[in-house]
């Protein structure tokens, strides 16, 4: 059941605002490390689980959240998220040691993932079919928004006031969400309450904390870290374990988790394949342009937020009207278009150099962020298409799911080519040597540090030269997932047949959902 009138559309704004509030926690904190360093008086261990925890928790808790919706009420699990993100907000900007600080962020990530799984799973009760790719494009184009935001406002933040607010920031903005919820947003839940999954629900926490923590180790410790390899392996063998279990109990005649049906269509299961490769493909720009913007142009946090806007931009232009492409093309060829605008951006993006200037970038990323729109808007309202009203908190997590684990993979792909590349181009200086050469090799950062220290233009430039070209060969390989989405797509992904007024009238007829 859908609501009717503009009431729905303020409560996409609503929904908007919440992951709002859970994107600018993960943007912001990567303009505070240097604050909280000091601080805590913090370790680099400290400082990678400051973010690494946050991750952890909420990649991993996304299936079980989605029960929970699905059999407690979406509006119920939305709303305690937000009001439990505010506390676990204010709780990081009160800790006094590094361990209370990282206790806080995992609580955070714990309500992160309940906002992520219910706002969007929201959708699917909101609006119909037809109206939602469009309010897919809304709601994906508002949360990319923290991206540039995160460093802009922490940026100004920490320059003018305690470094506190960086989190308290969060407050207001999650619990004005949590009331615009309260008062807009129509509760729902499975017609039919699913049973609390014990058994399924650790098998996939556990898998995905595995697989989560082992990419995470592997973006600090490189592919040869042994720990890594075992947390992985260990995740993917309990996720196996969890499909077959699911199945198992399907078979028997029970409601599993996560039915294993769904992935027998087949545009629900490509459908999320190829947010997959859209995460991968868009983790190049985030991940790196920031570095290059302030190791190899000298910027500060804030400038880099402001030459990220073209991407967001771009990825306004593309998601926006992505349904209205959708309906005249299809969702085949629309998804197509958007990865190839996506690899001709990241490839323009490849032949970047040191002397490239804001016009350059801005353009390439404005194109490859109308990529990103399409592709990532038109797969998700696919993907959300074939999933039952009763049962899309589990299949919204499923998606979630699928796209948290890429952007730490996809990172850690990126950083150890980003690194290699640098290292494989980098010449030092004869003077350069030990442990001056050992932190100018570990990354642009270091380099330019050195460099600075001693007063070396020639080890600069060198430094600065060889992070462009492992830009470029980052870039490279990005545009790369570009082109097997697209692949992908042409191949594998079904035709998606165009729903008629009588299609869309019956459908919504025939849902089966409680709305409060």
């Amino acid at each position: 059941m859908s609501q009717s009138g503009s009431r729905k559309w303020w409560a996409l704004g609503a929904l908007s605002l919440s992951m709002l509030a859970v994107g600018l926690d993960g943007t912001i904190l990567s303009v505070a490390l240097p604050e909280l360093s000091d601080a805590f008086q913090a370790t680099e261990t400290d400082l990678q689980w400051f973010s690494s925890s946050y991750l952890l928790f909420l990649a991993a808790l996304m299936l079980p959240v989605g029960l929970l919706g699905d059999r407690y009420g979406r509006k119920k699990v939305l709303m305690g998220s937000l009001v439990l993100f505010a506390g676990s907000s204010a709780a990081c900007a009160y800790a006094d040691t590094p361990w209370q600080f990282i206790a806080a962020r995992c609580v955070l990530g714990v309500a992160g993932a309940g906002i992520i799984v219910m706002a969007l799973s929201a959708l699917t009760v909101l609006f119909t079919a037809e109206e939602r790719p469009k309010a897919v494009g809304i709601w994906s184009a508002a949360n990319f928004l923290a991206l540039p935001l995160g460093p802009l406002l922490g940026g100004y933040l920490l320059t003018h006031a305690w470094w506190g607010w960086v989190f308290l920031i969060n407050v207001p903005v999650a619990l004005l969400g949590a009331l615009v919820v309260m008062a807009l947003v129509p509760d729902s839940r499975a017609d039919e309450r699913p049973q609390l999954d014990f058994v399924g629900a650790g098998l996939s926490t556990l898998g995905l904390t595995g697989i989560t923590y082992g990419l995470i180790r592997v973006g600090e410790h490189s592919w040869s870290d042994a720990l890594a390899w075992g947390a992985m392996c260990g995740g993917l063998v309990l996720l196996i374990a969890f499909y077959r279990y699911e199945s198992h109990v399907s078979r028997r005649g029970g409601r599993p988790m996560v039915d294993p049906a769904l992935f027998q269509v087949r545009s629900y299961t490509w459908g999320i394949i190829l947010i997959g490769f859209v995460a991968l493909a868009n983790i190049g720009v985030i991940f790196i342009m920031p570095q290059y913007f302030q190791a190899v142009q000298g910027t500060d946090a804030m400038g880099s937020g402001l030459r990220l806007l073209p991407l967001i931009g771009g990825l306004i232009v593309g998601a926006v009207p992505a349904e209205k492409f959708a309906r005249l093309l299809g969702a085949k060829i629309t998804i197509s278009a958007g990865f190839v605008a996506m690899a001709v951006g990241l490839f323009i993006g490849a032949a970047t150099d040191s002397g490239s200037g804001d016009g350059y970038s801005g353009t390439w990323m404005a194109l490859s962020g109308i990529g990103m729109g399409l592709s990532m808007a038109t797969a998700t309202s696919v993907v959300l298409s074939q999933v039952p009203k009763e049962r899309s908190g589990v299949g919204a997590a499923v998606l979630q799911s699928v796209n948290k684990v890429g952007a730490p993979l996809g990172a850690a792909i990126l950083g150890s080519v980003l690194l290699n590349a640098y290292q494989s181009h980098l010449s030092l200086p004869d003077g350069v040597r030990g442990a001056a050469a050992e932190e100018t090799r570990s990354g642009v950062f270091g380099g330019v540090a050195v460099a600075e220290k001693s007063g070396s233009h020639d080890l600069l430039t060198t430094v600065r030269d060889s992070f462009v070209h492992g830009l470029d060969v980052s870039l490279l390989v990005s545009g790369g997932f570009a082109l097997a989405g697209l692949l992908c797509t042409l191949l594998f992904l079904p035709k998606i047949p165009k729903r008629t007024a009588a299609d869309e009238k019956a459908g919504d007829a025939g849902d089966v959902v409680s709305v409060a």
